[in-house]
């Protein structure tokens, strides 16, 4: 892996660690000193392409490869304005088209294949598209508003759910001081047998430990659905109910042989089958195959046919 560092004062991540490099949209990083130098005087261009750049471009640079970062931003750039769906399209080999279309303008502008000609088919299109844009794009705004407003609604349950676990937990340990406590006065007091008492106690504890078990499993928790748009989330669903069949049984597979029985699996150790046939060595054993199985395979075949009669086959087909 080769070494991060600026290309214009050839600072690496060894020798600063707090090095923060940036890219712009032309895919080159500088540091955030080359940065801030670069535009001292307002403007600047890249020192490797010389294209003029703005300040406001710059960004943290997220992957190691600058270029992964220049590919990322252009898809963004261009998924803004080519951002239609599958149920916009009639067939789904139109849809493949169009997103092979959007691939191959990516890939153009990427590494730097007929820009001026790729810069002016995305204008054409906008042009072309200039309503659809505008309604998939406030589609897509309402979207993440309601994505945005039921997130918050699940952090909120979550955070009263930990509030209750936490409230819980407190009366928990109240009530076993309050039962040590009544313990050790029952002894201290009662006239009784101590071991008596201590057992009653017990008893008593593992019958509420008992009961509290079949009250937590009883109650619903509640766990994250997933995001509901459209305001849904106060309406209540039930699941449909699904119609189970019979069981499945398994049925051996029956296969006509015209010959004599073969031997079964334990039979062929039985009356020496096996050591006909060469042992299996680590590497087959460890792959699933034994010598069993193909000593009962070459059995299974070599009987198959052995009382075939052609002749009385054909007799059969012509009485058909």
């Amino acid at each position: 892996m080769d070494e991060q560092a600026c290309p214009r004062c050839k600072t690496t991540k060894y020798r600063n660690p707090s090095l923060k490099l940036m890219v712009n949209i032309c895919g080159h990083t500088l540091c955030e000193s080359c940065v801030d130098l670069l535009f001292l005087k307002g403007s600047g261009s890249c020192p490797e392409c010389k294209i003029p750049l703005r300040r406001t471009n710059f960004r943290v640079q997220m992957f190691e490869d600058s270029m992964v970062e220049k590919e990322v931003n252009i898809r963004k750039r261009i998924l803004r304005d080519f951002n239609k769906r599958e149920e916009d399209f009639s067939t789904l080999r139109e849809y493949n088209d169009y997103l092979e279309e959007i691939e191959t303008i990516i890939y153009n502008l990427a590494n730097n294949i007929d820009v001026i000609e790729t810069n002016k088919k995305i204008e054409q299109y906008k042009k072309d598209n200039k309503e659809q844009i505008s309604k998939s794009k406030a589609k897509l705004g309402r979207n993440e508003y309601e994505l945005e407003e039921m997130i918050e609604l699940e952090k909120q349950k979550e955070e009263e759910r930990r509030i209750e676990i936490a409230k819980e937990e407190v009366e928990t340990k109240k009530k076993k001081i309050r039962e040590k406590e009544a313990l050790i006065d029952e002894l201290t007091f009662s006239d009784a047998n101590a071991k008596n008492i201590v057992e009653s106690f017990a008893s008593a504890i593992q019958t509420q430990k008992k009961e509290a078990k079949a009250l937590s499993s009883i109650r619903a928790t509640q766990f994250s659905t997933g995001i509901k748009f459209n305001n849904q989330g106060n309406q209540s669903y039930t699941v449909p109910k699904i119609e189970e069949g019979p069981l499945y049984s398994y049925t051996p597979i029956w296969q006509q042989i015209e010959g004599p029985s073969p031997p079964n699996w334990r039979e062929l150790q039985a009356r020496g089958y096996v050591s006909h046939i060469r042992n299996e060595c680590q590497v087959e054993r460890a792959g699933g195959f034994k010598a069993h199985v193909a000593c009962l395979r070459a059995l299974q075949e070599a009987m198959a046919g052995l009382y075939h009669n052609p002749s009385q086959r054909q007799a059969e087909f012509a009485t058909i």
